[in-house]
């Protein structure tokens, strides 16, 4: 199972594209959706209003999931929003659901804003629980303490009813929160492809992501300070490269997270 939610944890709408391309390169078809009522409060998470040939229609938050097959492969792709309300009820709903399908590995996709420049590869971190998962596909460790989200909620609850799961994350540049970020996206479905042993065709995304990286630097062009500060992102980069060290992202996650009350 693959899952993503809009919201906090999808800077870019990097995780939530990621997700909904793996589910179009998959064939995936929805099967299931969850209520909204319990989980939501409209006054957060406004429905949305529209017209439909003469008709007025109301659209509510929606988790679907979705059920596709690559490779011989069985994928179900849950595509959310964090909810408000009943956390416990929500996770568990998505953990039943889990089981019954007979789910070897619950795989949760999400981004955040990060001092990172868009020049070079996306960086996505990955993290399991179980240790054996982590020597096995070379994760970290989950040491994060504090305030979490719907990701970290669901992780527990599935975890703790054995069954496997990994939380990947991609950096997206701080200084463009609000564009949508197809390099972390097609970084997060690199990732997942490796993750599973799985060829997922990527050339769509990769073109999206060479024309937002041609983009901001036509934004940047004439920003002398703004060239500067990205300049001074790209020597930090290289020079983590070249002591192999990973530990700046994980601060920046681990701060990041800290900051979601």
């Amino acid at each position: 199972m693959i899952m993503a939610f809009e919201g906090w944890n999808d800077a870019g709408d990097a995780a939530s594209s990621a997700a909904e391309y793996i589910a179009e390169q998959c064939g995936a078809t929805v099967f299931a959706r969850l209520d909204p009522e319990p989980f939501y409060d409209f006054q957060q998470s406004r429905p949305m209003v529209r017209i439909s040939d003469t008709q007025r229609v109301i659209d509510w938050p929606e988790n679907t999931f979705s059920h596709g097959s690559l490779n011989g492969r069985q994928l179900i792709i849950l595509r959310g929003i964090e909810p408000q309300l009943r956390w416990r009820t929500y996770s568990e709903t998505i953990r039943d659901l889990a089981i019954a399908a007979g789910v070897e590995m619950v795989v949760s996709l999400g981004a955040l804003i990060a001092d990172v420049a868009h020049t070079r590869p996306a960086t996505i971190y990955g993290s399991a629980m179980n240790p054996e998962l982590r020597d096995r596909l070379d994760l970290e460790p989950s040491t994060y303490e504090g305030p979490t989200g719907i990701v970290g909620v669901v992780h527990t609850t599935t975890h703790d009813a054995n069954l496997d799961s990994v939380s990947l994350w991609g950096a997206v540049p701080s200084y463009v929160p609000h564009a949508q970020s197809p390099k972390v996206a097609k970084a997060l479905v690199e990732r997942v492809s490796k993750l599973l042993g799985l060829p997922i065709p990527l050339h769509d995304l990769s073109q999206a992501a060479d024309e937002y990286v041609r983009q901001i630097d036509m934004m940047i062009a004439d920003d002398d300070d703004m060239a500067e500060y990205v300049s001074n992102l790209e020597t930090e980069y290289d020079a983590a490269m070249n002591s192999g060290s990973g530990n700046e992202l994980i601060a920046k996650i681990e701060e990041f997270l800290k900051d979601q009350k």
